[in-house]
């Protein structure tokens, strides 16, 4: 009978024990005793102008409980933020902003200490609990900026120049702006602190507006308006009938070539995607390539009218925006982004200044197309050629042979498709084959900045 109670003991003893375990385990285990720490999402640095409020976010997954900041000028702490939540919220957005009293804003450098406990019942109900410090630079001035000389004019579908200033102890990032949302990049020039830069005004854009802004690691930005007479371009419209065995031939063959229209047999929907679509697509890779420019110093540049190809005969103008019918409906448009130039059949064409091949393959709609930079942001371009006798990284001299003249792509006739290319925008050839409007837009300009400059630093 003994040895039955005590068997019962033992059993209900180790029954007790597994329980106390088993409970132990599963609290220890359970959401409401988890035991990390917060997360506090702040750099370890940063830059700060003072005005704009710093942004925290605090992160737990039983949920943040309290929280708080304290800001220090090197002097005294500011206790700006000291927060209980109503309920746990497992994740807090905090915007930290100056004291409104007894800051000291001659300091350049401060710390703000971010605490966080969270509504977790481990370490006695009292929670887990992270502290973060955070190293402040303050930098409440804006950069310096201002326009030293730019072309005079600037021509819907053209190109300019513009030659500024930009300075700050923490410059981020500076660029020329525009209003419809392109941000053509800077090249550092002649001396530290002065940049150039080549910009354009779209042929579809009606309005242009351009304007240089600069912004330093703290967030101030300065804006400096570039001041350019605008000329209103009244480019062509054009209404093209297509025939039948335009679609039945060329465009049949082209599309062949192209996954978009493998298994299109509509002649007019096939037109319309080579048109529209893989035009659209070419043209992206000649503005991705076109939208590299060096940050590497430069002290000069120039180049020479561009006359790719001898004694030729312009066949069809730049900015064209072309509207395409069958039988009296409308089925397509384009622009047309280039000028054609023509001679005889496969003429050689040449460089008219020097530059490094960036492209030299087959690019649809373009056919045969090697592409050239110039620097600066200016890139060439030739379409519809027979055969290309450069490869991707020649560096070539002026007058050095490029390709043939052919009709590869959307091209009938043999012909030199020409175009000119500002940081992926295309521009107006005949600016840049006019030696006067190099003069006056471009080689002028760079001397005067130049002078300017020289006078400044002397």
């Amino acid at each position: 009978m003994r040895r039955e109670r005590r068997s019962v003991g033992a059993t209900l003893m180790i029954l007790f024990f597994l329980a106390v375990i088993g409970g132990v385990v599963y609290l220890a285990n359970s959401p409401m005793f988890e035991r990390n720490a917060p997360v506090i999402e702040a750099p370890e640095a940063i830059y700060w102008n003072l005005k704009e409020p710093i942004k925290v976010r605090l992160k737990d997954d039983s949920g943040i409980r309290r929280y708080r900041v304290v800001l220090n000028d090197g002097t005294s702490d500011f206790t700006v933020i000291d927060e209980s939540t109503a309920a746990p919220e497992r994740e807090v957005s905090v915007a930290v902003v100056l004291p409104r009293a007894g800051w000291n804003r001659r300091t350049t450098e401060a710390t703000m200490r971010i605490e966080a406990t969270d509504a977790s019942n481990w370490n006695l109900f009292k929670g887990n609990s992270a502290v973060k410090t955070v190293r402040i630079r303050i930098d409440a001035v804006r950069p310096s900026v201002s326009v030293l000389a730019n072309s005079y004019s600037i021509t819907q579908g053209g190109s300019a120049l513009v030659i500024f200033s930009a300075t700050d102890a923490n410059l981020r990032e500076i660029g020329i702006h525009t209003s419809f949302g392109k941000v053509f990049k800077a090249e550092p020039f002649y001396k530290p602190g002065y940049y150039a830069a080549l910009i354009a005004w779209p042929v579809p854009q009606k309005r242009f507006r351009a304007w240089v802004e600069a912004a330093d690691l703290a967030g101030n930005r300065t804006k400096a308006h570039i001041p350019l007479y605008l000329k209103q371009y009244q480019y062509r419209r054009s209404n093209i009938p297509l025939k039948d065995r335009f679609l039945n031939g060329k465009v049949a063959d082209l599309a062949s070539q192209f996954d978009e229209t493998a298994n299109v047999e509509n002649p007019l929907e096939r037109f319309r995607i080579i048109n529209e679509e893989i035009r659209a697509k070419n043209e992206k890779l000649i503005h991705d390539l076109g939208s590299k420019i060096s940050d590497q110093l430069i002290r000069r540049w120039s180049v020479k009218p561009f006359r790719p190809l001898k004694n030729a005969k312009r066949v069809a103008s730049f900015g064209d925006h072309r509207f395409y019918y069958y039988k009296g409906k409308r089925v397509s448009e384009s622009y047309h982004l280039g000028i054609d130039l023509a001679s005889v059949k496969m003429a050689q064409i040449k460089a008219s200044n020097p530059g490094r091949v960036v492209y030299a393959g087959y690019n649809g709609i373009y056919g045969n197309m090697p592409m050239i930079d110039h620097g600066l942001g200016l890139y060439t371009i030739y379409g519809h050629c027979s055969s290309v006798d450069v490869k991707e990284g020649d560096d070539l001299m002026r007058g050095d042979p490029i390709a043939k003249t052919g009709k590869t792509g959307l091209a009938l006739g043999d012909h030199l498709h020409f175009g000119i290319v500002v940081q992926g925008v295309e521009v107006q050839p005949l600016e840049w084959m006019d030696a006067n409007w190099i003069k006056l837009n471009v080689s002028n300009i760079f001397q005067k900045a130049r002078k300017m400059i020289d006078r400044r630093t002397e």
